[in-house]
């Protein structure tokens, strides 16, 4: 039987936090600039995305990025607190669509699409389970 979704489109969710050392480029191993690094962004991204939808899955499903489309356009320094927005757009299938950004305190910092798709957290973790003994 296939999933049927019902999440109407204009769901929000948001994500914040302060920039701390950890979270620059030079730390993660992406630049040498003490930013925020893009993978932070993009993971705070992703938890606003999950804060739109978790709660609205069916029992037992879980969503997992599968797509990011982002530009990160202006640079954060450490201190500086950062929020994350995503929009459910549209649902087709199992896979939903969000319209997404950043901005510090100052400015937008990044936006782009995101996709999620919704996945039966046991089914998924076998097939994993089974790809974990092949090899």
């Amino acid at each position: 039987m296939a999933l049927e979704l019902t999440l109407p489109a204009g769901l929000t969710g948001t994500a914040e936090m302060v920039v701390g050392e950890q979270h620059t480029a030079p730390r993660i191993g992406s630049g040498r600039i003490r930013v925020l690094a893009t993978p932070v962004m993009i993971n705070l991204i992703e938890a606003a995305a999950l804060a739109a939808v978790e709660q609205s899955l069916p029992e037992h499903h879980q969503s997992l990025g599968t797509r990011l489309d982002i530009s990160h356009v202006a640079a954060t320094p450490v201190g500086m607190r950062v929020r994350a927005t995503a929009e459910v757009v549209r649902v087709e299938g199992r896979t939903i669509h969000f319209k997404v950004r950043a901005d510090d305190e100052r400015e937008l910092i990044g936006e782009g699409t995101h996709e999620r798709v919704v996945v039966n957290v046991e089914r998924f973790d076998k097939r994993v389970q089974e790809k974990a003994r092949r090899d």
